[in-house]
């Protein structure tokens, strides 16, 4: 821990960098090669989306005894449902209900499929009524058409929200473009994942995937910050947006490593828990949107967004001024005696000064070069003189 502490001291005060905005055609192809697998997954593959969005059938079972209504017997139901090949509850969800019921969520059966389903769940627990204890229902999916149709609304208006307030706050509507872009970015990968682990789209993975817009904007705007800081006045800094940009990134990567490690650590911890344990769960569908999200947010907000920020600002008559500036001095700094004059046989003497000739002490090592000619300015006139002490005392 001691290592990571110091690494983040060297990080914040320059003595050590890592290289996040140059190289710029390789990440941009490194990112945007993910987003199209991304793409290429959810075309091709398309998503799981549960009973909330497609209609199914719901089966509960009431009246049972304590044993019975158990998490152990809702495992068992969702193994043997499972088993029975039928492609509609393929992938049931079973949960408790209550103290005494349990409930078992598939897609749309048929009549011989319901009745084929009811008799495995006859086989598991123990049912003394079936009419009065097991209640079949259809879902309709007009609810989860409502839920995506409110979502893509909300998603809408939350983005509008926060590209006016981030351009509002940095007064810079490029940083709100780069957030905005990162965002997508995170968004894309985090459904490519989604749509290849097939798990079902239910509104928790929606509310996950809403979720993880505040975090990758929270992060993005924490590193924002800090360029908007280090980029203040290049001409006072001399140095250029792009090494002031990648300088702020350096000094807030351990801030945004422990932020996502902090965060991933519950989130993981919940996944692996409703995976093993609970099996299909609204849980687990929760949980992998918002660990992939916050994981991608933080690379995002690394590698992606400052990237872009330093791209679309690179035409501007400031930064290209500063990158001259910064040209211009690592060029003299190849020689910084290339433009001393060297000694001519035909060089007038006492006009050194006049001609541009640097004194010993601005010369330096560069007298070795040849000799220098330049005037004593105490040609012809007194010069002062100093008595010794004998002297002056009598």
């Amino acid at each position: 821990m001691g290592k990571f502490s110091r690494l983040g001291h060297e990080l914040s005060t320059g003595h050590k960098s890592y290289d996040f905005i140059g190289r710029r055609p390789f990440w941009y192809s490194l990112s945007g090669g993910i987003v199209l697998a991304a793409l290429l997954v959810v075309i091709f593959n398309g998503f799981n989306f549960g009973v909330e969005f497609t209609g199914g059938t719901e089966i509960q079972v009431s009246g049972l005894s304590s044993t019975d209504a158990g998490q152990g017997t809702a495992d068992t139901l969702r193994e043997k449902v499972a088993a029975t090949g039928i492609e509609a509850a393929a992938q049931p969800e079973v949960a408790t209900a209550g103290s005494n019921g349990v409930t078992i969520t598939v897609k749309e059966l048929t009549e011989s499929e319901q009745a084929k389903v009811t008799d495995v769940i006859e086989s598991v627990v123990t049912i003394d009524n079936p009419k009065d204890q097991l209640t079949v229902s259809s879902i309709g999916a007009s609810w989860g058409q409502q839920v995506a149709r409110r979502a893509l609304i909300g998603v809408g208006v939350f983005l509008v929200i926060v590209m006016l307030f981030i351009g509002m706050y940095f007064r810079e509507w490029k940083m709100s473009i780069a957030a905005l872009c990162a965002l997508i970015h995170d968004v894309l990968i985090t459904m490519g994942i989604y749509s290849l682990s097939g798990f079902s789209v239910t509104p928790a993975a929606v509310t996950g995937l809403l979720a993880i817009l505040g975090f990758s904007l929270y992060d993005t705007v924490v590193v924002f910050d800090k360029v908007r800081e280090n980029t203040h006045d290049l001409r006072a800094s001399k140095t250029t947006y792009a090494k002031a940009a990648n300088l702020a990134v350096n000094q807030t990567l351990v801030r945004s490593i422990n932020t996502g490690i902090v965060a991933l650590i519950p989130i993981g911890a919940i996944l692996a828990v409703s995976m093993i344990q609970l099996g299909a769960s609204t849980l687990k569908d929760l949980a992998l949107a918002q660990f992939v999200g916050m994981a991608v947010g933080v690379f995002s907000s690394v590698w992606v967004a400052p990237r872009i920020l330093v791209h679309l600002k690179s035409n501007e008559s400031e930064v290209v001024l500063a990158e001259r500036r910064a040209k211009a001095k690592a060029k003299a700094n190849v020689d910084p005696y290339a433009n001393v004059p060297s000694f001519a046989e035909d060089m007038p003497l006492g006009e050194g000064a006049e001609l541009g000739v640097p004194t010993d002490a601005e010369q330096g090592p560069a007298r070795a070069r040849g000799p220098v000619v330049r005037d004593s300015r105490a040609a012809g006139r007194p010069q002062p003189s100093r008595e010794p002490r004998s002297k002056r005392t009598k």
